[in-house]
């Protein structure tokens, strides 16, 4: 439809009307430009926690378990030790006995040695450094160390099973006794 521009003109309140409209045309067009009101800021998602992987399984066997770190060494003659003293055969010639010397304070004094042939627990002195065991240099135990395959153990009550290697140092210091 049109506007009839008679009709305007002839309308005498038309003026007043758009002076009366005026001030609500203004805010309209300022409330138009109010921005809008901002979005609240996203609430983060929970990041999932892993679960820690599940332990290793104990090795089925104690010959299965990974070796111990180092290697052997002859420090002297009729001497070796392991991973830099972690482990020490030591022959005494005149009382012709190995000592078997393993670092690290245990809760009772004993050793146990596991080899591929045996298992034998044996009591142990206290020293300032560790656990030490004198073997007569013939028992069968000695040889077993040095024979066994790839490795042998060393236990101590409160401390870390030892996975030592049976590498040919055993046997020189064995041989050495002899």
């Amino acid at each position: 439809m049109k506007a009839n521009p008679r009709r305007l003109a002839a309308d005498p309140s038309f003026p007043r009307k758009l002076v009366a409209s005026a001030p609500l045309t203004v805010l309209a067009l300022l409330a138009a430009c109010v921005p809008a009101p901002k979005a609240p800021p996203p609430t983060p998602r929970p990041v999932p926690t892993q679960a820690p992987p599940p332990a290793a399984p104990p090795p089925a066997s104690w010959q299965d378990a990974p070796q111990t770190a180092g290697d052997w060494r002859m420090t002297a003659p009729g001497t070796a030790t392991f991973a830099d003293g972690l482990v020490t055969l030591r022959c005494n010639r005149q009382a012709g006995t190995v000592t078997l010397a393993r670092s690290g304070s245990a809760s009772a004094p004993s050793l146990t040695v596991r080899t591929s042939e045996s298992a034998r627990t044996l009591a142990a002195s206290a020293t300032t450094t560790g656990l030490s065991v004198d073997l007569p240099a013939r028992d069968g135990l000695l040889d077993s160390m040095a024979f066994s395959k790839g490795r042998f153990a060393i236990e101590a009550p409160g401390t870390a099973t030892l996975y030592v290697p049976s590498w040919t140092e055993v046997s020189r210091v064995v041989e050495d006794c002899r």
